[in-house]
């Protein structure tokens, strides 16, 4: 059993994200990234007896937190420890062939970022780590040490954006060649070294897109989400929302193209008569633009400036 977790975590856009789920007393419901519980407490609150949330999570940390902030709903809920790209997969493990409603909080918790010894934050020394599953047999420190300057430059340029992808990559390398790179500080005095003078001044800190893209590879964050979105679809009935909440503009790319692509029709060229591609939207897009957080969250938390909120709804 995992040990006991202030997980602490702020749920972003929350009201926006309880509103655009539409949520039915007697719905089914899955949170895909169910972190500390926020978004998942107050979804089964909108539940009765004939209502279900199954609340999906890889940390067994957010597991044991969310099972203890919704000790008053456990009726209505089941927790499972898995990534919410197999979401379908799990409900349909679970007899439940239709659901009401997904949400996906993307992207690292409050509860990583701050929990030293994750590895995930560039802002205290700490094992090279990042893995959100700790089952997981890649880390951050295999990245760092075994992949290739190609890997590393292609991961940082395009994980992390980062317009000085080669430098760091080059830096990393010759570094590890005298050494293995152990730990988070480590790997920051690295990354510093690389960049230069003029351009660490102001802005983001230096190591933060690279931090970035290791713990997006190491995760395997975006090659999730398409998946997700289509096999969710596929179980959703009518009318059923996919609520998804992005940090970065990698995520919001993928979340908007994928329902872009479902929400399109016949593809034939306009010469054709008649449609032979038979292809039909699949889904509504709801959101023409982004939810983005008020003055106010941001205000009270700043984690949440880069946030997004997108939804469709199954047609």
């Amino acid at each position: 059993m995992a040990e006991k977790i202030n997980f602490s975590h702020r749920s972003v856009l929350l009201d926006e994200c309880i509103e655009n789920l539409n949520i039915k007393p007697d719905g089914i419901y899955v949170d895909g990234t169910a972190g500390g519980g926020g978004h998942s407490l107050e979804i089964v609150k909108r539940l009765t007896e004939g209502g279900r949330l199954i609340a999906i999570d890889r940390d067994d940390a957010a597991i044991c937190a969310a099972t203890a902030r919704l000790s008053d709903y456990l009726d209505r809920v089941t927790f499972v420890r898995n990534n919410f790209s197999s979401a379908a997969e799990v409900c349909r493990e679970l007899g439940i062939e239709k659901i009401d409603g997904i949400l996906l909080d993307l992207g690292v918790s409050s509860y990583q970022l701050d929990t030293a010894e994750r590895g995930f934050t560039h802002n205290t020394d700490a094992p090279l780590d990042m893995r959100m599953d700790r089952r997981g047999e890649l880390d951050a420190y295999a990245v760092v040490n075994t992949y290739t300057y190609e890997e590393l430059r292609r991961i940082i340029w395009e994980y992390g954006e980062d317009r000085f992808a080669p430098k760091i990559a080059s830096a990393i390398v010759r570094r590890r060649e005298k050494a293995p790179i152990n730990s988070t500080g480590e790997l920051v005095d690295i990354i510093k070294s690389a960049i230069p003078p003029a351009a660490r001044e102001g802005g983001h800190h230096p190591a933060k897109r690279t931090f970035q893209a290791i713990r997006i590879e190491v995760n395997g964050e975006l090659d999730a989400i398409e998946p997700a979105i289509r096999n969710a679809k596929d179980i959703m009935r009518e009318g059923g929302r996919i609520v998804i909440i992005t940090f970065h503009s990698l995520e919001d790319r993928i979340v908007k193209q994928t329902y872009a692509d479902l929400a399109s029709g016949c593809t034939c060229p306009r010469t054709l008569p008649v449609c032979v591609c038979g292809k039909r939207p699949e889904v509504r897009v709801i959101t023409k633009k982004p939810i983005l957080p008020s003055a106010g969250e941001l205000e009270e938390n700043p984690r949440s400036r880069s946030a997004k909120l997108r939804v469709a709804e199954k047609l």
